[in-house]
């Protein structure tokens, strides 16, 4: 995945990157994949930056180069870096207040900003007066690098560890651990320390492992990062990788419907004996939790009582369609999205009633958006869609429209040539649980009695 697809950069955009562990890397990286597009790329530090680090830019001016001058460096070159007055060895940082005209004074595309220096360490917690972020700055990239993993917390091989042992208590001169860099990155005295509450933040996470115990425990160090509200998305990568970014996590949050009356079965069938002692209700939202799915909002309508009783032992979120009586699905999914968080950007939409569908076809499909960012995913067997379906925010206020059953199966089918298709070993994406010929199929499957 590119920059600009895992970001979200949009010409405009003012860019400011913050933290450690590639940030400039990760800055030169953008801008040149951004000038090969033919956009017109200014960068620039607002702290100083060693001059043989300038050596990586294509163009690098002083602030003070003429605007006329300026501007045919940038159609030329496509890629600018301007730095501030040179004392020695090093460029001094250009002044936040004189960063913010510039891109409308040199008709650049977007602007793209390092504010704080790191010393070359993997982690870092901001000192005073940093971040020194300009005013019009629209997408904010916290860097941190997992290579800090094992790293001693002490100023040899983390950039100002005394805030985090005062902030976090970590204990200082202990190897760091991952979740450690999590806390950093969402922690507001850290790494989201002076970004306004407006602004979108995609964090990066530079050095992720390939192997995959390392990337698991890189995707949890996401996972536990976007529990800050205003960080929109954790990207997973290596800046100087031949593909720079592995995937994109953000918050995906499942809707399961639950609301149905049950009236082919004859009895409440989400309430059936399943596996263990669990119902098939239970059995269904237990595969979510042990995926560590957040949020989970359980959508019910008749027997909503004994469905969230039979719940109680796990921290998810009911939903209740009023209309059960008369409405379909279009309601529950409306009654379940509009109960997601607004940090959520894709729903990943779950009926209640498919307990045979094993945790690792979930699993598939939210890696195929982490990975494609792809707006609507569907596990397809045979070539026949099935469920879970996400999808993504952008989707909601057509799906919000809907009413019955038909018409969101009908709006899939008539998007699956766009739609990401995730082809699984299992038709039990196919099968639900309707009717007792239904059920006792479904038993035979799994191999209950």
């Amino acid at each position: 995945m590119k920059f600009r697809q895992a970001f979200g950069i949009e010409k405009g955009d003012h860019v400011a990157l913050i933290g450690a562990g590639g940030k400039t890397s990760l800055m030169v990286g953008i801008g040149y994949e951004l000038a090969e597009l033919g956009w017109r790329v200014l960068a620039t530090s607002t702290t100083p930056m060693p001059l043989e680090k300038l050596d990586l830019m294509p163009a690098a001016l002083p602030v003070d180069t003429p605007l006329a001058d300026l501007s045919a460096a940038l159609t030329e070159a496509r890629f600018v870096f301007l730095y501030g007055e040179v004392v020695g060895e090093v460029a001094l940082g250009v002044p936040p207040a004189q960063v913010t005209g510039l891109p409308d004074m040199t008709d650049a595309d977007v602007l793209l900003v390092e504010a704080d220096r790191a010393g070359n360490l993997p982690l870092k917690a901001p000192l005073d007066g940093e971040p020194l972020l300009p005013e019009g700055v629209s997408l904010v990239i916290p860097v941190a690098s997992f290579a800090a993993v094992g790293q001693p917390l002490d100023a040899e091989h983390i950039y100002n560890p005394e805030a985090m042992v005062r902030v976090c208590g970590f204990p200082e001169g202990l190897p760091v651990k991952p979740a450690w860099i999590a806390q950093v990155i969402r922690d507001e005295q850290l790494g989201m320390k002076g970004v306004p509450p407006h602004v979108r933040a995609v964090a990066f996470l530079n050095q992720t492992p390939m192997t995959p115990f390392n990337r698991r425990r890189a995707r949890a160090v996401a996972k536990l990062a976007l529990l800050h509200s205003t960080l929109k998305a954790v990207a997973l990568g290596e800046v100087r990788g031949h593909e720079p970014v592995r995937e994109v996590q953000r918050v995906v949050g499942a809707v399961v419907l639950a609301a149905g009356a049950s009236r082919r079965m004859g009895e409440p069938k989400l309430l059936l004996p399943w596996l263990n002692g669990r119902t098939i209700i239970e059995h269904t939202v237990e595969q979510l939790v042990k995926l560590k799915m957040e949020p989970i909002v359980v959508v019910t309508g008749h027997d909503a009582r004994e469905v969230r009783g039979a719940l109680e032992r796990w921290e998810v979120q009911f939903a209740q369609n009023r209309a059960y009586k008369t409405a379909g699905l279009g309601d529950s999914l409306r009654a379940g999205l509009t109960a997601l968080p607004t940090s959520a950007s894709a729903a990943l939409v779950v009926l209640g009633d498919q307990p045979n569908i094993p945790p690792k076809v979930v699993q598939q499909v939210l890696m195929a958006y982490a990975e494609h960012q792809s707006d609507l995913v569907v596990p397809t067997f045979d070539g026949q869609a099935g469920y879970p379906v996400l999808v993504a925010r952008r989707h909601w206020p057509d799906v919000l429209t809907m009413k019955d059953d038909a018409a969101f199966e009908g709006w899939v089918r008539a998007h699956l040539d766009a739609a990401l298709l995730v082809s699984v070993d299992t038709d039990a994406v196919l099968r639900s649980v309707d009717t007792p010929q239904d059920y006792r199929e479904a038993k035979a499957r799994a191999g209950l009695r």
